[in-house]
């Protein structure tokens, strides 16, 4: 068995570097935004900046496209090319899209369960809102005008920014990779469990993070097998830009129904 090239091992160390690299990105990322509440009054802690995951994340998908972009480009690839866009398959990977959110959805929203029945057990259901939702003391006190710029801000930027771009990171250029190195199962487990542990600085408070940790841990090894069968990243694209739009929306909405 002949030993594996010198680009073939770039390749392999970057799949891992890049996704715990991103998830490195997203952890200063809550630290400054929590550094910034603090500096302008506001109650500075994770389940604060949870609040602004939308937002400080422009930079870190950003810096993540610039990096993915020229490793591929060494490669003599390009992510036109991993993403796989065709104006003549548009309405079929929309399709594809929202057959893999639905089934995508199924097994995140069991996981969600399990995971609060292994913390509470027979409390879960009542312990949902207290895990899921931060507490009144940590929210951030901002005049609706700027709460409905930053809404929209994050509502234009988040979803067309981020879907692509974590898709790309996880699944188009580390799954791959890691696989031709160490076999198919590192491929999809490696890129996964750095897609969890980066939403765990997304959840509002403690126990929030293992059920997020779960909870998307399973999406990623979903999402990871879909890619393996099917060789597109588009679908998976589209499926993660609906999710997205979902999560990123009550951010426009809030400020204008909540006084």
């Amino acid at each position: 068995m002949t030993a594996p090239t010198r680009p073939m091992r770039d390749a392999a160390g970057w799949a891992v570097l890049l996704p715990y690299g991103r998830v490195g990105l997203v952890a200063l990322a809550t630290l400054a935004t929590m550094g910034l509440l603090a500096a302008t009054g506001q109650p500075s802690s994770p389940a604060s900046a949870s609040l602004f995951s939308a937002l400080a994340l422009l930079p870190v998908n950003v810096v993540c496209l610039i990096v993915v972009r020229a490793l591929l480009h060494r490669e003599g690839s390009s992510l036109r090319e991993i993403v796989g866009f065709d104006r003549a398959r548009v309405g079929r990977d929309v399709l594809w899209g929202l057959l893999w959110l639905a089934v995508l959805y199924l097994p995140f929203a069991l996981a969600v369960v399990g995971t609060m029945l292994a913390i509470y057990g027979a409390d879960a259901f009542s312990r949902f809102e207290q895990v899921f939702t931060p507490d009144e003391a940590a929210l951030p006190q901002l005049d609706t005008s700027l709460s409905l710029l930053l809404g929209v801000l994050a509502f234009v930027t988040f979803a067309p920014l981020n879907a692509p771009t974590e898709e790309a990171v996880f699944r188009g250029y580390s799954q791959p990779r890691t696989a031709q190195r160490w076999g198919v199962v590192a491929g999809i487990l490696v890129p996964s469990a750095a897609f969890a542990l980066q939403h765990v600085f997304f959840a509002p408070t403690a126990p929030g993070m293992v059920v997020y940790a779960v909870a998307f841990f399973v999406w990623g090894v979903g999402a990871a097998l879909i890619f393996h069968w099917q060789r597109r990243l588009m679908p998976l694209i589209v499926a993660h830009l609906l999710v997205n739009l979902a999560t990123s929306a009550p951010a426009l909405v809030l400020p204008i129904l909540v006084p």
